[in-house]
């Protein structure tokens, strides 16, 4: 994309020449890529982190690995990756870059669109239930937008971890969705109020984790329901505005307001990244988790799928396929 805007106007298919590795870093023929919101944030030059035009958006992937840099010791030409790019050179295309460190190997028991979904939402949610929190088993876990990529997550790994689970997503189908997911509780928001659907489940006692990726009212009502030494999850604003938080409501309801910036890991503390892949491996051996990929588009469709990302009106994963 040579311009900023929304996704479906500035996204366009260009040729362009074959990429070479830099020191530690991989190429890798793209083999699935999930549009994620941060892809559509960067299209609008709104993500913290602004790529200048030109630029190749997506942030996850899935591939083969084609050519190795100097360095590159983990990898080799043939690997099965997944892992975040390196922008300028995004995942929806032909190829990628990646560096070492920023690839994983991808869990066989995943076909490549799967794969490339099971790293940034996963990971997210793991770190967000497991380590900025400790969610446990009898735990009531409340998820918000849980039919999307990160919701959808969410409820799967809430269901390993013991817990029960109350989704809230908007529209009969969307909730049909959460339902297949395996969420307990399925909360319709456009006919419905979450708040008293979590009271009337948990007893007047509230959910002891929630999962806030939408930001604004949202949030403030989530502390309507939030338990006695409960948690609130700020994953993200998607939906467009960030709220202020009422220190005092948290202070005489004794509960945590609990952010979580994923991204940081990898440079804080990137061991931590390795553990929380191998434990999503893991589950996805076990079939405890299986990315729902609710559309396969080709590389001239992506940038119609990214847009009605945008737009909220896709389920689960919507992912580029070779």
């Amino acid at each position: 994309m040579n311009s900023l805007g929304e996704p479906a106007r500035v996204m366009r298919l260009e040729e362009v020449a074959d990429l070479e590795p830099g020191p530690g870093q991989v190429v890798v023929r793209v083999l699935g890529a999930p549009a994620n919101f941060p892809d559509v944030l960067m299209c609008r030059g709104e993500y913290q982190v602004k790529p200048t035009p030109p630029f190749t958006p997506g942030v996850e992937l899935c591939g083969e690995v084609v050519a190795v840099g100097a360095e590159v010791a983990r990898h080799t030409v043939g690997d099965r990756v997944i892992g975040m790019t390196t922008l300028p050179y995004g995942a929806f295309a032909e190829l990628a870059v990646l560096e070492e460190e920023a690839a994983f190997p991808a869990p066989p028991e995943l076909d490549d669109a799967q794969a490339g979904s099971l790293f940034i939402g996963y990971q997210t949610g793991w770190f967000a239930l497991h380590r900025r929190t400790s969610l446990r088993a009898g735990q009531t876990l409340l998820v918000h937008a849980a039919a999307g990529g990160v919701g959808s997550a969410a409820i799967q790994l809430g269901k390993a971890a013991g817990a029960r689970v109350i989704a809230v997503t908007g529209g009969a189908a969307k909730a049909e969705v959460a339902r297949a997911l395996g969420a307990d509780v399925v909360v319709d928001r456009h006919t419905q109020d979450f708040v008293d659907v979590v009271k009337q489940e948990t007893g007047g006692r509230g959910a002891d984790t929630i999962y806030d990726p939408v930001g604004g009212e949202t949030f403030a009502r989530s502390a309507k329901c939030i338990a006695f030494e409960g948690n609130i999850l700020v994953i993200g604003f998607a939906g467009g505005t960030i709220q202020s938080a009422a220190l005092n409501h948290a202070l005489i309801k004794n509960y945590s307001i609990v952010g979580l910036h994923w991204g940081l890991y990898a440079q804080k503390d990137p061991a931590l990244v390795r553990e929380c892949h191998e434990a999503l491996c893991d589950l996805a051996r076990q079939g405890l988790i299986d990315p729902l990929v609710s559309e396969r588009l080709g590389l001239g469709e992506v940038a119609d799928g990214v847009q009605r990302l945008a737009d909220g009106v896709t389920v689960g994963r919507v992912a580029f396929q070779a």
